[in-house]
């Protein structure tokens, strides 16, 4: 199959009259359309991007919209987060995944991270958000939650060992598919004990993926991991032994200047929030200063009700606005960048061949409509798609060859009897 887009943002910039070949769900070639061939995708007026990748979010929470949109951290999870989500038994999981992955597709997102904790003492919720990623569509990156923190429902906590086997098996049990990954996430340094983030970190060592961890989201946790453990929660994963090429921190809005260059000499990523992180009132990370010293970083929206949207693109701008808002410069994180933060540098840090355009990538695509008046007048077209882009402009999503979206309409489920789903289980749901 190949794609025939009037324009194509390939590593090098645009392309015009290129095609896009398709074979076995990679990127086989791209290079000008000399004659046309059976079983062209014409694309005219489109050009076609990469798909974004979700570094992190919960699929589970956006069936919790609007339940808390203006409290703090600790009124959201106390009022809302724990008591609704022991609501959902293992059908509501299943159709809160497939409507936050149906939604992400709609906004051009082709990889997501669903940080998952509603375990349950099993695997079983977990395959069910496995599966609702097959049939909507998308890339999924299940990050299996590590959690062990008495404070929290029944439904997240396991013993350590428990915890353990369970991950290894479901790893296992998916390690060859190829559009779903898992990965240990032990869920922070307030929510797993020491020996629960060392099992994570042991997990994603014998299996060589990633391991995620919610770090320093809001300066409560520092100051808790202080008290509990003598130091600030980066230090506290490096004496853990934790702190490496592997790391995923999520959030790390309150790090100081050691603590970033201790992340980026022992090569840790980051999975930033910018949406997140300004809904709860957490603070800004300071992103320019943890590129500086070489932190590697992906883009995440987080979870459906902490954020309320699901798009990468929102979080490019986002990301570009906060840190000229703190540096009072207007040139400080520019499109390019932040482009690249949420397709390139997101997948590098899953260890995924996505987020480019080029031969033996992923063929995770977007096609964007050029004649959307967001993205005029012509100037610079990158700098529209991550500035002023508007979501109706997205008009077609392949995820590993795959078309999903076609004209604007998700091609794998019914969106309407989806919705009607998510209002059947949410109806009366108040505080």
């Amino acid at each position: 199959m190949r794609l025939l887009p009037d324009l194509v943002l390939t590593p090098d910039g645009w392309a015009t009259d290129h095609a896009v070949a398709i074979t076995d769900g990679r990127i086989a070639f791209i290079g000008p359309v000399r004659a046309a061939e059976s079983g062209d995708v014409r694309l005219p007026g489109k050009a076609l991007l990469p798909g974004t990748v979700n570094a992190h979010g919960h699929a589970f929470q956006s069936l919790l919209r609007g339940l808390g949109d203006d409290l703090d951290f600790m009124g959201w999870r106390d009022r809302v987060l724990y008591p609704f989500s022991e609501r959902l038994d293992r059908g509501g999981i299943a159709l809160g995944a497939a409507f936050a992955f149906a939604e992400m597709l709609r906004h051009g997102a082709t990889t997501c991270v669903d940080f998952f904790y509603l375990n349950d003492d099993g695997n079983e919720n977990a395959e069910a958000v496995i599966e609702a990623a097959r049939r909507v569509g998308i890339r999924l990156v299940l990050a299996r939650a590590l959690y062990d923190w008495e404070g929290a429902p029944k439904l997240y906590r396991e013993a350590v060992k428990d915890a353990r086997n369970r991950v290894e098996s479901l790893i296992a049990a998916h390690r060859h598919e190829d559009t779903v990954a898992v990965q240990p996430a032990p869920h922070s340094p307030h929510g797993a004990s020491p020996a629960m983030i060392r099992a994570g970190w042991e997990i994603a060592e014998r299996a060589r993926t990633p391991f995620h961890i919610h770090v320093a989201e809001g300066q409560y946790e520092g100051q808790r991991t202080l008290a509990e453990h003598g130091a600030t929660p980066i230090r506290y994963l490096d004496a853990l032994g934790v702190l490496g090429p592997r790391t995923i921190a999520v959030h790390c809005v309150w790090l100081d200047d050691d603590e970033i260059a201790l992340m980026a000499a022992r090569g840790a990523a980051l999975a930033y929030c910018p949406s997140s992180n300004m809904f709860l009132g957490d603070g800004i990370t300071r992103v320019t200063e943890m590129l500086a010293a070489g932190v590697r970083v992906g883009l995440g929206t987080d979870g459906g009700c902490t954020n309320n949207r699901l798009s990468v693109f929102e979080e490019m701008r986002m990301t570009s606005l906060l840190q000229r808002v703190r540096h009072l410069d207007g040139a400080v994180l520019g499109a390019n960048a932040a482009f690249d933060l949420g397709t390139r540098s997101g997948a590098a840090i899953l260890g995924l061949d996505t987020g480019a355009i080029a031969r033996g990538q992923l063929a995770d695509l977007v096609a964007v409509d050029l004649g959307d008046p967001s993205l005029h007048p012509r100037t610079d077209l990158l700098a529209s798609v991550v500035y002023a882009m508007s979501p109706r402009a997205i008009t077609d999503v392949w995820v590993h060859g795959r078309r999903v979206v076609e004209d604007g309409r998700l091609t794998t489920v019914d969106t309407d009897e989806l919705l009607a789903g998510v209002r059947a289980l949410t109806n009366g749901w108040r505080l």
